[in-house]
């Protein structure tokens, strides 16, 4: 019945499809692309042993989505699970629209046998970035895939065309299948250590990168895995850094790169050394043992095969990371998505609004492990919290739950910090224990102005990098340090702030901000979409 339905839908969309593009042709509309998913389980052996995986369409990692600025993308997701699910889109900026962001605090999940068509745009966007599947620990079980934004033609890009464009989704990879795995959190433990890193769904030597002598290839890397910071290399090559998570970088020569959870990076890589076939390494970062998985760059001429051992490459430094990090900085002078200079954004100038300060914490609640940030330890609630503030049902989420500061003592609550649209605020987060922590912020962008040892204090700010920062949205923090921000509060909506390491993303350590804006227009929001579901409290309110 449900093939039935998706090819029925099929034919639809492309009829819909027909009927838009002419449309654009009359009203010069920005273009669209229209998708149709079908979610299902299947058998994989991403680590030599049989699994339960999440494809999309059949594949593990799920379709590539390749766009231009602007683009409408509709994609139609039929649910074949047997169990609810969403897909969310880590670093779309989903302006004006957190209807569509795909976690459980804007949407509801899709019932098995049923669909939903999210309608996105990725507005004044370029880069690289990618979707996951946001519920009930799924994500450990694949269902993810990369995401491209290109440059309009109009746009001048600052680097050649390279001769070929290629996504690595890498990760660490646990051989428990994902109930399993979410069982044992449930019970109040925390997961083992991985069992291996996957490059694009793969183990070791599984996949290859062709190039052609002399030509240069774009790289776009995210680390899409559950636990860990990995670091990115390719024997006997470098790695030119030309964009950060949809910031245009400077070009900086690395000869590896760390990527930490939730991140994602492009480099340009020159085949120019003599043809043969070159190690493609990525390792897991701050951990003992180090994992570390492989895949090989081929160059078409190439003499031999892969050789030799594998290029070492930094294990436990932390002052490495760091300075890594600090040395990224934004192309002043090239164009982002618009013709504007990146530069021409003084950042730096804009007067902060309030400082919210956010704190990572690991208490054990009833003798189960958990995980908070500013002493609230976050719950699932019943009912959406963007349909539960829209339809305006009491009791749902608490609004103003959580504070801008760590106030002692852990409690578990739905909060929702409230804010005000347009606002700018600084947000430091500090983290206090011996793990690397890596922050997530939907709907938004920010400017990493700061990151140091120690325990941050207003004296910090006069280290503060106020002109050529790079702008993402997830950054890192480091043990026992702190990493601190400028952010623009330009997006009204109920946005998910929340940890990358999805064990204590699910354990608590997340809430939700409310950005609010009292116009109620929708100049600054969407209105609610006709095709919404309802669920929880909010099942019979009229949209």
């Amino acid at each position: 019945m449900l093939e039935h339905r998706i090819k029925a839908s099929s034919f639809l969309v492309s009829v819909i499809f027909l009927l838009v593009f002419v449309l654009q042709l009359v009203n010069g509309e920005d273009p669209y692309r229209f998708y149709t998913w079908n979610v299902s389980y299947g058998d994989i052996y991403p680590l030599g042993v049989k699994q339960q995986g999440i494809l999309i369409n059949g594949q593990f990692p799920g379709p590539l989505i390749e766009s231009v600025t602007n683009d409408n993308l509709v994609i139609n997701v039929f649910n074949s699970l047997d169990e609810p699910f969403l897909l969310s889109w880590n670093g779309i900026m989903q302006r004006r629209n957190s209807w569509q962001d795909g976690v459980f605090g804007t949407n509801c999940p899709i019932p098995p046998g049923r669909n939903f068509t999210y309608n996105l745009q990725v507005k004044d966007q370029i880069g690289s970035f990618f979707y996951f599947p946001s519920l009930a620990f799924h994500k450990a079980a694949g269902g993810y895939g990369g995401i491209k934004i290109a440059s309009r033609s109009v746009i001048p890009v600052p680097f050649p065309p390279p001769a070929g464009d290629y996504t690595v989704l890498a990760g660490d990879w646990f051989k428990q299948n994902h109930t399993d795995l979410k069982a044992i959190l449930d019970s109040g433990h925390d997961l083992p250590f991985p069992d291996g890193l996957l490059i694009n769904g793969r183990g070791s030597n599984a996949f290859t990168f062709n190039v052609e002598q002399g030509k240069t290839y774009r790289f776009r890397i995210s680390n899409v895995g559950l636990t860990t910071s990995i670091n990115f290399r390719i024997q006997g090559h470098k790695l030119v850094l030309v964009e950060v998570e949809g910031t245009h970088s400077l070009q900086n020569t690395y000869d590896s790169i760390d990527v930490h959870l939730g991140q994602s990076y492009s480099v340009l890589v020159t085949a120019d050394q003599p043809p043969k076939d070159y190690y493609i390494v990525v390792s897991t970062r701050f951990t003992s043992p180090v994992l570390t998985t492989t895949s090989a760059l081929h160059y078409s001429n190439s003499a031999g095969g892969l050789d030799g051992a594998p290029p070492g490459g930094p294990t436990t430094q932390i002052d490495w990371s760091i300075n890594e990090a600090r040395s990224l900085r934004r192309n002043l002078t090239a164009s982002g998505p618009r013709p504007n200079p990146q530069g021409s954004y003084h950042y730096g100038m804009i007067n902060t609004t309030r400082t919210i300060r956010l704190v990572n914490s690991a208490p054990v609640i009833d003798g189960k492990q958990r995980y908070a940030v500013n002493s609230v330890s976050f719950i699932a609630p019943d009912t959406p919290l963007k349909l539960a503030d829209f339809f305006k049902i009491s009791g749902v989420f608490s609004l103003g739950g959580i504070q801008d500061y760590p106030t002692g003592g852990v409690s578990l609550k739905t909060a929702v910090m409230p804010a005000d649209f347009r606002g700018y605020v600084e947000v430091v987060f500090e983290n206090p224990e011996e793990t690397v922590q890596s922050w997530h912020v939907d709907g938004h962008h920010f400017f990493v102005v700061g990151m140091d040892g120690g325990q941050w204090s207003e004296a910090s700010r006069t280290g503060y990098n106020l002109r050529d920062t790079i702008s993402r949205v997830t950054v890192q923090v480091y043990p026992k340090s702190w990493t601190a921000v400028y952010m623009p509060l330009d997006n009204v909506g109920m946005w998910n702030v929340r940890s990358e390491n999805w064990v204590r993303q699910y354990l608590g350590q997340q809430f939700y901000l409310r950005v609010y804006s009292p116009a109620n227009s929708w100049r600054d929001e969407a209105p609610i979409p006709n095709n919404v579901l309802l669920c929880g409290r909010a099942v019979g309110h009229q949209p």
